[in-house]
């Protein structure tokens, strides 16, 4: 699995049990991302309103918070992705009307989905959890390009762990999720997710929101 070590990968992921996940909305999505990260809830609901489609891929669901409030489709096809059986039941749970596609699945690895592809794919606060330098995480992007219909659209945020401005707070609370393996982000910089993604995407746009880069490439 490129060179990044399998057991960090689990271990990462291994934190979000159905305790975690039951205070995840009011932690991440309420109180972290309001007052820490500074990086509103709201606006990365605009994000997901204005990219999600009708045909849509959710990797690293969380809780699947995005996919119940911003997916504005009647009827739509949505498929998971996720490492975490826990996660991806509540994610499932939470859209159980809409009938989602479960593929518990490491992004870091090649995919091996028989589906056909999507319009969209999403990855909120999924790469500053994923283990090794930028350069070695945009493998989840090779691994799900072959899922992306042509003229499909990447979107999601990240929290990037050097070259911003970041609170005391916001400082301390990062440092100690890359000690305990949740985070693994210290080095990651703008100049390198951009990069990133300019080499798998065309109609890349990046910007900075508090602690996190809001990314979104189109494939052409």
């Amino acid at each position: 699995m490129n060179s990044i070590n399998t057991k960090t990968v689990d271990e990462g992921q291994a934190v979000y049990s159905n305790k975690v996940l039951s205070i995840y909305d009011l932690w991440v999505l309420g109180i972290s991302n309001s007052f820490i990260w500074k990086c509103s809830t709201k606006l990365l609901r605009s994000e997901f309103f204005e990219f999600a489609t009708e045909n849509h891929l959710d990797v690293g669901v969380g809780t699947g918070y995005y996919l119940e409030k911003c997916l504005i489709y009647e009827k739509c096809r949505i498929g998971l992705i996720d490492l975490n059986a826990n996660s991806l039941q509540a994610a499932a749970s939470r859209i159980h009307q809409r009938k989602p596609e479960i593929y518990q699945a490491n992004v870091l690895d090649k995919l091996n989905l028989v589906c056909d592809r999507f319009d969209s794919i999403s990855m909120n606060y999924l790469l500053h959890c994923l283990p090794g330098t930028i350069k070695e995480k945009s493998v989840v992007f090779d691994n799900l390009i072959p899922y992306l219909n042509k003229n499909g659209v990447v979107f999601g945020s990240t929290l990037l762990g050097t070259g911003i401005e970041k609170s005391g707070m916001a400082s301390w609370l990062m440092a100690f999720y890359n000690r305990k393996g949740i985070f693994h982000n210290s080095q990651d910089s703008l100049d390198d997710l951009t990069s990133a993604l300019n080499n798998h995407f065309t109609k890349v746009e990046v910007k900075v929101v508090g602690c996190a880069a809001v990314f979104s490439g189109q494939l052409g």
